[in-house]
């Protein structure tokens, strides 16, 4: 047992029971404390198949080349392979006009992409937990989405090269400051990464800023409260599946066909139609367009929406479907 202050660590990371210490294991280590806890309680259980695998983004400079050399040291202490990878974010940034935060991301799962590639393994550890996924539910939830939309604890990940990565999330039942003090509590150390504090990302100010506002002002632990929404957001999607299933919406040539949408309540409506787009490359649906594709039930409304992206949603013969 890994306990840490009489609590056992690993009766809160269910992930544990059903994986496989035999196997290899890619695991994302940056050197801050969450993935320094992710990693020594990964060997601490007996995974000793792991590859160590940090990216520079090349955005800190000296303390990121320092990070590299902390995270290869700690990796070869325990007796682990270790990948080193390098990235120019900025120059991503500039030459496809992504953000900060997109860029950072998307360069990481190419690096894990080489690296899945090289080991012949897809299986990818990230040390993302309960207070990372507040702050992302806040956020997802700020930009328009549907429920309180969290990171999933097991999700497939394609990525720009192809690879079709398998990300696992151990310690998303975990807050921050329990990863913190089991570290301490086993002596181990990590490194600070001080543009945490720095209010130049979204994700910051929400840590840093709005989370500790809210929990103010509503006098409650918001990051327990918005993870608990967003566990009861998977067990509705989970029966919006089940229903949409058994409703049979779509034709055999995967077509919303109408006269069975139209006896549906209109909730399931939205959400039949909402997926319908998801599907069909529409990432992330606007409450207003699920209204103007539901007003194409309606003959007497014109035939034809126009969706993100240049495409529309067609009326025709009984059927929606997307044209391009």
């Amino acid at each position: 047992m890994l306990r840490m202050g009489g609590v056992t660590l690993s009766g809160k990371i269910p992930w544990l029971a059903g994986a496989s210490r035999g196997k290899r294991w890619l695991v994302g280590v940056s050197g801050g404390a969450d993935s320094m806890a992710l990693l020594h309680w990964l060997v601490a259980a007996g995974f000793r198949k792991l590859v160590v695998c940090h990216l520079n983004h090349g955005l800190r400079g000296r303390a990121a080349a320092e990070d590299a050399r902390f995270v290869r040291r700690a990796a070869g202490n325990l007796g682990l392979e270790c990948e080193i990878g390098r990235a120019a974010v900025r120059a991503r940034m500039a030459a496809r006009g992504e953000s900060l935060e997109t860029a950072a991301r998307n360069a990481r799962h190419e690096f894990f992409a080489e690296c899945a590639r090289k080991h012949r393994c897809r299986r990818i550890l990230l040390a993302h937990h309960a207070d990372d996924q507040a702050e992302t539910v806040l956020w997802n939830l700020l930009r328009g989405s549907h429920g309180l939309k969290g990171m999933r604890g097991e999700q497939r990940l394609a990525t720009e090269s192809g690879v079709v990565l398998e990300l696992s999330r151990p310690l998303l039942g975990v807050r921050r400051a329990e990863l913190v003090a089991w570290l301490e509590s086993q002596g181990h150390r990590w490194r600070e990464d001080a543009s945490n504090a720095e209010p130049i990302a979204v994700r910051n100010r929400l840590r840093n800023e709005a989370l500790p506002l809210l929990a103010e002002i509503s006098g409650r632990d918001v990051t327990l409260a918005l993870v608990r929404g967003a566990a009861d957001t998977e067990d509705l999607e989970a029966l919006e599946a089940w229903a949409l299933e058994r409703a049979k919406v779509l034709d055999p040539q995967g077509r919303l066909h109408l006269p069975v949408l139209r006896d549906l309540p209109v909730a399931l409506q939205r959400i039949a139609l909402r997926k319908f787009l998801q599907d069909g490359g529409i990432a992330s649906p606007q409450r207003d367009l699920i209204e103007r594709g539901l007003g194409l039930l309606d003959v007497k409304n014109p035939a034809v929406v126009n969706l993100p992206g240049g495409g529309q949603l067609r009326r025709r013969a009984g059927r929606l479907w997307i044209d391009r």
